[in-house]
């Protein structure tokens, strides 16, 4: 890793904690380099705008995610504990960061607003990758969907949907991975 890319990497890990605390809005250039312990001027050759680095930071943190998601599904265990340690990777690294802020709803929508092709980027390869998970399953005579009538892509655009919701529900921050373990025991009990 280049010098230039571990400062970079140490001012990205110092902004998260700071959208976190203060939300997009409020947080300002100044308090980005004063966590990262460099001057603004510093910080400003690394990054031009608050927006930018907000959106270097999703890139970071989507790349890093999807490689943890493919290791997981990739993995030893039957299809529904590898999906379930992907969508736990997904939301512990995309998520849970957000959702105890008490500007989760903001933080969403900064990501919406600057980073929506990477998210829609990575939620499209999750919604590949879970299906590829589930159509290798039932390949194998492992599952079957044909109770449900619904394809593989089908199965899996439900279960990014529900991360979705489920992230979005009212009090989701302490709750959000309870209500993902449930959702998986009832997808479990459906196609098993």
């Amino acid at each position: 890793m280049s010098e230039r890319d571990a400062k970079s990497d140490h001012i990205l890990d110092a902004a998260l904690p700071v959208f976190v605390r203060h939300g997009f809005r409020k947080a300002s250039m100044a308090d980005i380099a004063r966590a990262a312990g460099i001057s603004r001027a510093s910080l400003y050759l690394s990054f031009n705008s608050k927006e930018e680095l907000f959106r270097a930071g999703s890139i970071r943190a989507h790349a890093r995610t999807m490689r943890e998601v493919e290791a997981a599904l990739a993995g030893a265990g039957d299809v529904f504990s590898r999906i379930e340690t992907a969508v736990a990777v997904f939301q512990r690294e995309l998520i849970a960061p957000f959702v105890g802020s008490p500007d989760a709803t903001e933080l969403f929508d900064a990501n919406m607003a600057l980073a929506k092709d990477i998210m829609l980027a990575a939620r499209a390869r999750l919604i590949a990758l879970l299906a590829q998970a589930l159509s290798d399953a039932e390949t194998a005579g492992r599952i079957s969907l044909g109770s449900l009538q619904a394809r593989p892509a089908d199965v899996a655009g439900v279960i990014v949907a529900a991360i979705d919701g489920i992230k979005h529900a009212e009090g989701a921050g302490p709750k959000f991975a309870e209500d993902m373990q449930l959702f998986m025991r009832l997808l479990r009990t459906a196609i098993s």
